[in-house]
């Protein structure tokens, strides 16, 4: 059950998503289209909210509780520049907007994406973390919610590596033919 509503929700933030864009470019509701966008959060709200319950009423913690958690911190720190990346390219597909500007993939500026791109993990592993910290505490079964804590550790390992190869690129840049 708790698969579905992740993917529910997954499904339901970019129906949000797509439904705002529409009602801004298509139909000319702007706000209406800025309504359903701000109403992505409450996705996750109905996620958390759903997950949490879903423990407390003796559930036994498994990785799709955990991956709730991790959903939520990906969704707070990406959600917006993920928006943002989807509205930029909609006004140009359908309302005339100007062309995005391709994302850098050599040099500095390529370097500091990578940067900003593993601080944003930061930011999505720290929410999520407290979500799991929370979620352990609030359930007070230690047994049951070892799964949980797995997760911390394997999300912790993923962001190291992902530090070392998005903070790699400040230092050996990636470009063309060096002479």
């Amino acid at each position: 059950m708790i698969a579905a509503l992740i993917v529910g929700c997954e499904i339901g933030f970019w129906v949000l998503v797509l439904a705002g864009l529409c009602a801004r470019y298509l139909f000319g509701r702007k706000k209406l289209g800025a309504l359903l966008l701000a109403a992505t959060p409450v996705v996750d709200l109905l996620l958390i909210t759903v997950t949490v319950l879903d423990l407390k009423n003796g559930a036994e913690a498994k990785w799709v509780h955990g991956l709730a958690a991790v959903y939520i911190g990906v969704t707070i720190a990406f959600g917006r520049s993920m928006i943002s990346w989807s509205d930029q390219r909609f006004a140009y597909r359908f309302a005339g907007g100007s062309k995005p500007l391709p994302r850098a993939r050599t040099g500095r500026e390529h370097a500091r994406l990578e940067r900003e791109g593993w601080l944003r993990h930061l930011l999505s592993w720290c929410i999520g973390c407290v979500i799991l910290a929370g979620m352990v505490w609030y359930v007070g079964e230690p047994a049951n919610t070892e799964v949980l804590i797995r997760m911390v550790q394997v999300w912790s390992a993923v962001l190291g590596i992902d530090f070392m190869i998005s903070f790699s690129y400040t230092l050996w840049p990636k470009g063309g033919v060096r002479r």
